[in-house]
């Protein structure tokens, strides 16, 4: 079998390289999606509503282009293994500093500086990744690393089960301090990209070399920017609003909710890892724009459907697309990066997505306000489909236009 060839080429050094940036990816996920389970519970406890405490969302993924830019300048400077210790450690403190929070304001301040610290992580893990893998495996595990993201959305759905019902949303953030552990391991088995070592002995002058290729791909980094836009709409429109739409709406209780959220997780790490293995036969682009005709396809089972089962069976294949073309992700940006900056643009550009689809929260809630239910109350799944269609179809045209460099040499 194809897929466990691809894991048997990989030598010891690959594989640990492999699994801490996975790690890394999915404990940072992790601690940003054990806010999305609290949401209505922490506005009471600070006395706003659901619209400005979901603002919390907001600025993390606003502060995301700031750690990315610093970390992956950082990362193509002095290497991709130190700065990404140092990342894992800062963004661990901020999310245990978050379950101190006196108070509303003090809350967006912490997961402000969180936002620098996720931003920080991916672009360098997903470079060391893919420079420190053989060509032939990339397309798969870059399916399995940007599964991290859905791998750390199931571990807060079981967190959020275990932990919420005893030691409230405090509690939660408390637990989020564990990704900090992870320095042991990339600290004692983790080398340093053998792409980022080769480069350093040819290159004399960093910072020119630096201001040259922005010079020169400027257009693929405002093209990258736009695609990644689209896609963090995507992803976070089907994502951070849709455990408040079982709660609110469906009136699903804590166990329900978070059976919902483990098995789509499920969804989107077979989504994943499945379409980013395709992708190496498909072609990148193609295999998200496959994608995305059949997430949008799923929305009315996705949210309009009646039932606990058939939403749950919804939500597990919308999160098998949605994080289908997102495995793709990883290698593609890194295969369409110019190599000087591969540890910052990337990264850089994922995070400026992130900052423009930043209110993707935001107006969803807003929508849900606006459009109501039959009952007065506001209708989140009418919100959430007509969100993520549009940005669906979005999505797919930019997909259309852009390059594939699926087998680029590093």
């Amino acid at each position: 079998m194809e897929v466990v060839r691809l894991f048997k080429s990989l030598n010891r050094v690959q594989r640990n390289t492999f699994v801490a940036c996975f790690l890394g990816w999915a404990l940072d996920a992790f601690d940003f999606f054990l806010l999305t389970f609290v949401i209505t519970v922490m506005a009471r406890d600070f006395g706003t509503s659901v619209a400005k405490l979901s603002y919390a969302i907001t600025l993390t993924l606003a502060m995301r282009p700031v750690g990315a830019f610093m970390f992956g300048l950082l990362g193509d400077r002095f290497g991709r293994r130190i700065p990404l210790m140092i990342d894992i450690v800062f963004y661990s403190a901020m999310e245990l500093l978050t379950a101190f929070s006196p108070n509303y304001t003090w809350l967006l301040i912490f997961r402000a500086l969180y936002g620098i610290g996720m931003g920080g992580e991916w672009g360098l893990g997903a470079s060391l990744a893919m420079e420190t893998l053989p060509i032939a495996a990339r397309g798969l595990f870059s399916g399995i690393l940007q599964q991290g993201y859905a791998f750390g959305y199931l571990l807060a759905a079981v967190v959020y089960w275990a932990v919420f019902p005893f030691f409230g949303w405090r509690g939660l953030f408390v637990a989020g301090v564990l990704p900090a552990f992870l320095v042991i391991f990339v600290r004692a088995r983790v080398p340093e990209s053998p792409v980022w070592l080769r480069r350093r002995e040819t290159t004399t002058d960093f910072w020119r070399s630096v201001l040259t290729v922005l010079r020169q791909h400027w257009v693929l980094f405002l093209y990258v920017i736009l695609l990644m836009t689209a896609f963090n709409a995507w992803s976070h429109g089907t994502q951070d609003m849709y455990q408040t739409f079982l709660g609110e709406q469906r009136h699903y209780g804590v166990t329900q909710k978070a059976a919902t959220g483990i098995i789509y997780a499920v969804g989107a790490i077979c989504g994943g890892t499945v379409i980013g293995h395709l992708s190496q036969k498909w072609g990148r682009r193609r295999s998200i724009i496959l994608a995305a005709v059949f997430g949008s396809l799923l929305i009315p089972a996705w949210v309009f459907s009646r039932s606990f089962s058939f939403i749950v069976i919804g939500g597990f294949a919308m999160q098998f697309m949605v994080q289908g073309a997102w495995g793709v992700v990883p290698v593609h940006l890194n295969e369409l990066s110019p190599g000087d900056v591969r540890g910052t643009f990337p990264g850089f550009a994922y995070q400026l997505g992130n900052l423009f689809a930043a209110n993707t929260a935001v107006v969803e809630a807003r929508l849900a306000d606006r459009f109501r239910d039959a009952s007065g109350h506001p209708d989140y799944a009418k919100a959430l489909a007509v969100f993520v269609f549009v940005i669906s179809l979005a999505l797919i045209m930019l997909a259309a236009i852009g390059r594939e460099e699926r087998g680029k040499e590093f």
